[in-house]
């Protein structure tokens, strides 16, 4: 018997009509749906028009170890097995990278069906640069880990991309302003492709004020604008270059390992140490 297929397909954020028809197409054929919430997923089903006919089970995070290894000797007996969740892509802060793994280290196939992604979504109308970013999942409860981990998106030059709940986005709000400064650049984006649905672009301040003026409802997910480096002037970096110069090193040697640390033209800081040398 031929090995089976484990399918993440990815579901509407809030429109039925963004469901692909590879996904309906799942929906009604595979032999084990694996869903995060059977009820949600009936209501899809049925907004699509689709007949799930294979066996659903419920695959939410209380219970996803505990489903694998049926999952998993579902696949290998030859069984198509198509898990869902909630909305967007399966694994992506949402149940189903175990399985992928558990999947993928007995060497059985893993399929992708692409569709709505609420990070790249949020990324595209954001506003932002979207050449490089990060996504860091969901942001820490606790005052303590959030203000750590804020710090240390302090220095990150990338666009960031997270989700929050809407309770806390308040608060979050607020401590990212003393973390990271009240002018770093910042989107928040609720309930896409929803009826409701709202971007709020502005710096961090203003998007504080925003928040903490309303009830905030719906899924939410932030875009965090990338910190802006701001490189050195050669001459503040002449005296690095001769430190290195008076341990040994060539002054060329020297200049080329300060810029390229500091991220400056090696040409400029080797004039400059000149000078200072002089």
């Amino acid at each position: 018997m031929s090995d089976g297929v484990l399918l993440l397909a990815a579901t509407p954020l809030g429109d039925p009509d963004d469901a692909s028809v590879r996904l309906r197409t799942a929906l009604a054929t595979a032999d084990v749906v694996a869903a995060e919430d059977t009820r949600r997923l009936g209501r899809l089903a049925a907004a699509l028009g689709v007949t799930v006919a294979g066996t659903v089970v419920s695959f939410y995070e209380d219970v996803e170890r505990v489903r694998i290894p049926r999952l998993v000797d579902d696949v290998r007996g030859g069984a198509t097995v198509l898990v869902v969740t909630d909305a967007g892509m399966p694994a992506v802060s949402d149940p189903g990278y175990r399985l992928v793994a558990a999947c993928a280290a007995e060497d059985l196939t893993v399929r992708c069906l692409p569709g709505p992604s609420a990070v790249l979504t949020a990324l595209a109308v954001s506003g932002l640069p979207t050449d490089r970013f990060c996504f860091e999942g969901f942001a820490p409860r606790p005052d303590g880990k959030r203000r750590s981990w804020l710090a240390a998106l302090a220095t990150e030059q990338r666009t960031t991309v997270f989700f929050e709940s809407p309770r806390r986005l308040a608060s979050l709000l607020a401590v990212a302003v003393e973390v990271l400064g009240a002018d770093r650049p910042a989107a928040v984006c609720r309930e896409l492709t929803k009826t409701h649905e709202e971007v709020v672009r502005g710096t961090l301040a203003e998007l504080a004020a925003w928040a903490g003026e309303r009830d905030v409802l719906g899924e939410v997910t932030v875009v965090l604008g990338g910190a802006v480096v701001v490189a050195p002037e050669p001459d503040e970096l002449a005296d690095e270059v001769l430190a290195l110069v008076a341990g040994g090193q060539r002054l060329k040697d020297a200049a080329r390992r300060v810029a390229t640390e500091r991220g400056v033209s090696t040409k400029a800081l080797y004039e400059a140490a000149l000078r200072a040398k002089q």
